[in-house]
């Protein structure tokens, strides 16, 4: 008889988000960075969450930031919207809730 070989498991990598994800936050930073709001950002990949900070200017605390923890789908939801001071504002299982109250921000009232 042969010798079995034990199959490889998997490293477990950082959580990332995906294309399509991605491209929903940026979509939102580039409409913030036209409106004068947000100046720059940034992108942090750990083994249990990956984080989107959003950053008034390059040199205090993140206003916003989008955070993807997968641990947690099953319970209050993937998707976290965390505030300048370190408190969670809303969390819920898809992005776009999780964004909606950033993407309020934009609108304009129009007067006749």
């Amino acid at each position: 008889m042969g010798t079995v070989t034990p199959f490889p498991t998997p490293q477990i990598g950082p959580t990332c988000f995906d294309r399509q994800e991605l491209a929903r936050i940026l979509d939102l930073y580039g409409r913030m960075v036209a409106a004068g709001l947000w100046k720059d950002y940034a992108i942090h990949m750990d083994r249990d969450h990956a984080r989107f900070s959003a950053f008034r200017r390059a040199a205090e605390r993140p206003e916003f930031a989008v955070e993807k923890r997968p641990a947690l789908r099953l319970r209050q939801g993937q998707w976290a919207l965390i505030g300048e001071h370190g408190v969670t504002l809303k969390r819920g299982h898809e992005l776009g809730p999780i964004l909606a109250p950033v993407e309020r921000r934009l609108m304009k009232l129009v007067k006749d």
